[in-house]
């Protein structure tokens, strides 16, 4: 396949008029096939990578079933999300190694799958809990979290096959933190996640060897000119990758644009927190067991008010960003895509539009509306 007339997203992170040619399923220096598209001026990226989501469409990585991860992946790729870290919630312990189980039984019958899979490939899994602070605990159930345990932990990435890629921890409400953090970091991402901590003790876990921030700001204490809290640690901890919302509600766009000035763009990653209600209509849903308003996707617990997730996929993050906070588009398409990747030790294989990588490609129109999208070099949208 030959794709001519686009503005390809270049490993320098910048648009090139060009012609972007795919044989065998990955991008390649030229191509024998006589399918050719005319991309009509579109701007060429690679598919976009979520790597803190819990699901869309009605369903939820914990609702512990292959078809909804099937549906969940199908429902990513066509929106262009082509790679998916999708996040678990604070549930008890044998339910989260069942929901591990269930997500690594979907990869193997993926990997046996004979014909061209359509769906996001399942990358890794960000469990978000169970080891959390009461205090910052959000949209999570409080009468599961537990204290950080090593053996724990061990038992969740051996359920997953290796599926786990982060484990969040509140260092704050966990003494043996630096030792958990020893013993796990060659095996996992150590994130930090809806804690407490204040900035000696989150720059303790950052020096332990975490190296992730869960959704900066928020179920976090904020930064103050006297406590920098978790964000002035991550400011202060060039090795750390931070996550951020921007559908538009969780951080005012002054923040976001300030935060990628304070970090810089190649420690920024954009998600989604998109829970079941991305793209549903208005209602009441639910969300690691506990029931959610959704108006305008805006998404609040029943219970309290707080913010519990988005009802936002990453492509209309990632078009937020750049229409209504300033964020530039080659840089929006890097924490999006390339960073990911990166975070994800994917990036041989994904995230950018390099010869011998995975052809996932999005094609986007002047306004950024996807247009077309190809996995693995063949269109499914």
């Amino acid at each position: 396949m030959i794709i001519e007339h686009v503005k390809v997203y270049t490993k320098d992170n910048t648009f090139q008029e060009g012609t972007i040619s795919i044989q065998n399923g990955v991008f390649s220096d030229t191509s024998d096939s006589p399918d050719t598209i005319d991309g009509k001026g579109c701007y060429a990226i690679p598919g976009l990578i979520d790597l803190h989501f819990h699901g869309c469409g009605g369903y939820d990585l914990c609702d512990n079933s292959i078809e909804a991860i099937a549906k969940i992946a199908e429902q990513e790729a066509c929106a262009g999300i082509t790679g998916i870290c999708p996040a678990t919630m604070t549930l008890p312990y044998e339910e989260l190694l069942q929901i591990l189980r269930t997500a690594a039984a979907y990869r193997k019958e993926c990997s046996e799958q004979k014909e061209s899979k359509k769906g996001a490939d399942l990358i890794g899994i960000n469990m978000e809990g169970p080891f959390i602070s009461t205090a910052k605990k959000g949209a999570q159930d409080p009468k599961h979290i537990l204290p950080c345990d090593v053996k724990i932990a061990e038992n969740f990435i051996r359920a997953s096959e290796g599926l786990v890629k982060f484990i969040g921890i509140a260092p704050e409400d966990n003494p043996d933190f630096v030792s958990f953090i020893a013993q796990l970091k060659e095996q996992v991402s150590i994130s930090l996640a809806h804690t407490n901590a204040d900035y000696d003790t989150a720059m303790a876990a950052f020096q332990a060897g975490a190296n992730h921030a869960v959704h900066l700001y928020n179920a976090m204490p904020p930064m103050t000119h006297r406590a920098p809290g978790v964000i002035g640690a991550v400011s202060d901890s060039p090795h750390v990758y931070a996550e951020i919302i921007c559908d538009g509600i969780h951080i005012h766009p002054s923040v976001v644009r300030a935060t990628f000035r304070m970090l810089g763009t190649d420690r920024m990653i954009l998600i989604s927190d998109s829970m079941r209600a991305a793209g549903m209509p208005n209602g009441r849903y639910t969300l690691g067991g506990l029931d959610v308003n959704v108006t305008d996707r805006k998404v609040t617990l029943v219970s309290d008010g707080a913010l519990a997730g988005s009802a936002s996929n990453l492509m209309e993050c990632m078009r937020t960003a750049v229409t209504q906070m300033g964020i530039p588009l080659e840089t929006a398409v890097a924490c999006a895509s390339v960073n990911p990747a990166k975070c994800l030790g994917v990036y041989e294989e994904r995230g950018s539009i390099e010869p011998g990588k995975i052809a996932d490609l999005v094609l986007l129109d002047e306004s950024l509306a996807v247009q077309m999208v190809l996995k693995n070099g063949n269109r499914i949208r």
